[in-house]
């Protein structure tokens, strides 16, 4: 559609244009960058590949047990993730108060592994390397993540 205006002497030419809709069923623009937690895309997309070596710990020497478990409370709560806050955050206020100095060092090395492979061993979702397949730490975060009792669970304050 052409509009012809005239404006002090002057012939200006202006054309309407409509913007283009773009209408595309290759999957490469359909797909979603975010895929959801559950879903064979995102399952897909987080996968820890298993010839990588266990993750070395940091030494912490002379470190008290109340800082440990101080560490621990916020380790477990900026990890990255919602999922990951939200389940070991939760885990974290539930269970550190009652753990042993060994339970902690070993909740300590399992905060070194990836959120998704800690949120999806929890679940179910994958099954855990050997290192934590018979860990009585991992399923006690199992039975924790199964939420038996329907608890409403929110962040608790750090």
């Amino acid at each position: 559609m052409f509009q012809r205006l005239s404006r002090a002497g002057l012939t200006l030419t202006r054309r309407t244009i409509y913007p283009r809709r773009h209408i595309s069923s290759t999957s490469r623009l359909s797909a979603d960058p975010w895929p959801l937690p559950h879903t064979p895309e995102h399952l897909a997309s987080t996968n820890t590949p298993s010839d990588v070596a266990p993750p070395t710990p940091l030494p912490r020497p002379n470190e008290t047990v109340d800082t440990l478990r101080a560490r621990l409370v916020y380790q477990s709560r900026k990890r990255g993730t919602l999922e990951s806050d939200l389940l070991l955050s939760t885990f974290a206020r539930d269970n550190l108060s009652t753990m042993s100095e060994a339970e902690m060092m070993e909740y300590d090395k399992m905060l070194d592994e990836p959120d998704w492979d800690i949120y999806y061993w929890s679940t179910g979702k994958r099954t855990p390397p050997e290192r934590w397949a018979n860990s009585p730490l991992l399923e006690k975060l199992r039975v924790h993540a199964r939420n038996e009792g329907k608890v409403v669970r929110k962040m608790p304050p750090l």
